[in-house]
């Protein structure tokens, strides 16, 4: 919902206005004067001011001048009598968008105002885009440029070039989908499709169709052809998210598609040769489940031929005050508001905080401060984090301690409460040390201390 600022000294013109707006969907505020309309601005973030040029205790171009100090973008329309037309014009030259003459007429308001709205939308979109596409928006800004980073950076573009199959490996959240797109759009696929299939979410009884795609008739509610993924990749990239959740039964069936660049659909005689270059990721440990036998070696070392592991959002916090800020960007582009940054205590919190989540929960916790933010900069109380604010201190498990308990009668009961865990993350030890409230590198620690 767009916020108008309505600023006029009459009562009456105020209420109207307000009562229109409100009516046609928008949310309004109003100001009498020149300072209380700065003071609601600073506060409001409207994306539109009706502005009166006649007030008691300034003219509107010098709220005017004002205003677009504070932010370049918002919209003014100027409010004038007739005979002071070519006051209003004057504003349209210092940054005014249009001027409306008194007494308004209500369809021509409401006209001028969607004209203006939309025409912020379209500047916004534009200038995105052209930062998309010229590069002004930098690596850094969307990955960081920590020394861990950095390493990966340098691995997508050492490996970007070579169509060979990439393996990323990283826990939930930390950017495999989006080091999977770097890979694609800085290959010479860049200009063919990019196409994600994520292998937790498709059923075992779909995913073949899903694959390959179907001839019409090939099996009941087959009423017409589909063409599957590997398909609408042809000559780009098909990029297979969490691979280690491809069932047993298919992993032969994607081998042969790889080794013969070639599917067959459903209920089809025909082979389609096709040219696809894979990337696959899993945020797990792949080799246990190659050794205990729940994924092929075979596929394994053809999918595993360029490996790059993707760090914990924890494990390079060096990048959080960057990421937060992109985030902050991306929020307040998208919200349409203009919180300007962090307070430092905030951004402390950022920084103590654990992130069992990774990336995605750090887009996700400014995002909602975005929204719940009523200043211009997001404080320690509007970051809701998942872990009930729990800092890194306090969600480490003293590793030592926990040790030395594991010794004697308690050893099994220890290791039992930890394979307890890994059964109900499915195997997953990330979620597993998630469940237990410790790093996944300390309850491989663990696990390996017990056995010495």
């Amino acid at each position: 919902m767009e916020k108008i600022l309505i600023v006029d000294d009459e009562d009456n013109i105020r209420f109207i206005l307000s009562e229109l707006l409100e009516k046609a969907g928008y949310q309004t505020i109003q100001a009498e004067n020149g300072n209380q309309a700065l003071v609601e601005f600073e506060n409001f973030y409207p994306e539109l001011v009706l502005l009166d040029y006649k007030l008691p205790d300034m003219n509107g171009n010098q709220i005017l001048d004002k205003m677009k100090e504070i932010n370049s973008s918002v919209i003014v329309i100027m409010l004038t009598a007739f005979g002071d037309i070519k006051k209003a014009v004057e504003s349209m030259k210092l940054g005014a968008f249009d001027y409306l003459t008194k007494p308004f007429n209500n369809e021509e308001i409401l006209l001028v105002v969607q004209k203006a709205l939309k025409t912020l939308e379209l500047t916004q979109e534009i200038k995105t885009l052209r930062k998309r596409i010229e590069g002004d928006i930098e690596i850094k800004e969307m990955m960081g440029e920590s020394s861990q980073i950095r390493k990966v950076l340098e691995q997508v573009e050492l490996v970007a070039s070579n169509d060979i199959t990439v393996f990323l490996e990283g826990e939930t959240g930390t950017g495999k989908d989006l080091i999977a797109k770097m890979i694609h759009k800085k290959s010479p696929r860049k200009d063919k499709s990019f196409v994600a299939v994520d292998c937790g979410a498709v059923p075992e009884t779909l995913f073949e169709s899903e694959l390959f795609g179907y001839e019409k008739g090939a099996f009941t509610g087959a009423v017409s052809r589909r063409i599957g993924k590997f398909e609408q990749a042809n000559g780009g990239t098909l990029f297979l998210d969490e691979i280690t959740n491809l069932p047993m039964s298919l992993q032969p069936k994607l081998l042969r598609v790889i080794q013969d660049n070639e599917i067959q659909r459903l209920g089809g005689g025909n082979a389609i040769k096709i040219n696809v270059r894979i990337i696959v990721a899993s945020n797990k440990n792949i080799i246990e489940d190659v050794r205990n036998g729940k994924f092929r070696d075979d596929l394994f070392y053809r999918i595993h031929e360029f490996k790059i592991d993707l760090p914990t959002l924890k494990e390079r916090k060096d990048d959080i005050p960057i990421l937060a800020n992109y985030f902050l960007k991306e929020a307040n582009y998208e919200l349409k508001k203009n919180i300007e940054g962090f307070s430092t205590q905030a951004m402390n919190s950022l920084l103590d905080y654990t992130w069992p989540g990774n990336i995605r929960e750090l887009k996700n916790v400014i995002k909602r401060a975005v929204i719940i933010t009523k200043s211009k900069t997001i404080l320690p109380e509007n970051l809701l984090f998942t872990n009930l604010k729990e800092t890194t201190q306090e969600n480490e498990i003293d590793e030592d301690l926990l040790m030395s308990s594991i010794s004697g009668k308690v050893i099994e009961s220890k290791i039992q409460i930890i394979k307890k865990a890994i059964l109900k993350a499915d195997g997953n030890k990330t979620k597993a040390a998630e469940i237990l409230g410790i790093s996944r590198n300390q309850l491989y620690r663990i696990l390996h201390k017990a056995k010495e």
